[in-house]
């Protein structure tokens, strides 16, 4: 890793990546693709040192209380922030302000900020997302080597269930030709459901590769899966979204799983939910408590 004094930390929709690049070595990783222009190899992982004093400033001139998410392209709880301790002293600025937090990760290393989360939570808002791919932590060892098992991640979501944060699990990418499967998918469900998550994003069973990120898959298909980079030449050549056979009975399967257990499954209403600051001091009237 390197270290970069920064100029900014807040994007214009209240995002913050105090990391740039990743060492969980997840294969499918589009966040290493040539588009997005890294100057360095993506597991040299660039940290924005000054990152939570850039955060006060940003908040302190704020008007608005706003969730402030984090996570969308690097990880916040990578294998370095074990001893530099960025994520958590943003945190700490987040909940000092009165902000809420809108949190992914792979990693269970969340669970050492569970006093943040839930003061966080307790004052505004706090939502924790995570990715679950594959239900076999077999496989999962081979797609995602670098970050802990998928129960793992389950029983992270069981905590933040009982610590009453509410969660969000993202089903994707799902890989044609390796975890596409119904065992699969329902056993991820089944982790979502016990856990009692708010919603499920899934945008599709199938992943994307553009150059940056096709190279390494081929080359992680060539060492734990021999001869299946063959068949993702021939059924998807170049294409950027390289879709599943198995789409169509696969998003069945999860709407009609989480319609049946009250889990929203709807995109939009999702990223609206996690988007919204709650109006904990609003003041009401006889009026409210009248039923419609």
């Amino acid at each position: 890793m390197h270290f970069v004094t920064a100029k900014s930390l807040l994007s214009a929709q209240n995002g913050m990546n105090i990391y740039r690049g990743c060492t969980h070595g997840c294969i499918y990783c589009d966040a290493q693709s040539d588009c997005y222009r890294m100057k360095h190899a993506f597991a040299d992982v660039e940290v924005k040192q000054n990152a939570p004093d850039l955060l006060r400033a940003a908040l302190s001139k704020k008007r608005k209380k706003c969730m402030i998410g984090t996570g969308s392209m690097s990880d916040p709880y990578m294998h370095c922030e074990e001893k530099l301790l960025l994520t958590r002293k943003c945190l700490q600025v987040i909940d000092e302000f009165g902000f809420g937090a809108a949190i992914q990760t792979k990693s269970d290393r969340i669970l050492r900020d569970a006093d943040l989360l839930q003061s966080i939570n307790g004052n505004a808002k706090c939502v924790v997302q995570t990715t679950l791919t594959t239900f076999d932590d077999g496989l999962t060892s081979f797609i995602e080597p670098n970050v802990c098992s998928t129960n793992s991640r389950y029983l992270m979501l069981k905590q933040m269930q009982r610590l009453n944060i509410p969660t969000v699990v993202w089903i994707s990418p799902v890989l044609p030709f390796i975890n596409d499967t119904e065992k699969n998918l329902r056993g991820l469900l089944d982790y979502c459901f016990d856990a009692n998550v708010k919603g499920i994003i899934c945008f599709g069973f199938g992943t994307t590769m553009r150059s940056g990120s096709r190279e390494p898959f081929y080359a992680a298909l060539d060492k734990y899966f021999p001869q299946l980079k063959q068949r993702y030449i021939d059924v998807f050549g170049y294409a950027y979204n390289c879709v599943s056979p198995n789409h169509g009975k696969l998003m069945r399967v999860l709407n009609e799983q989480c319609e049946k257990y009250g889990v929203m499954h709807d995109t939009d209403k999702i990223f609206a939910y996690m988007r919204k600051f709650p109006e904990r001091n609003k003041q009401t009237s006889i009026f409210d408590e009248i039923p419609s």
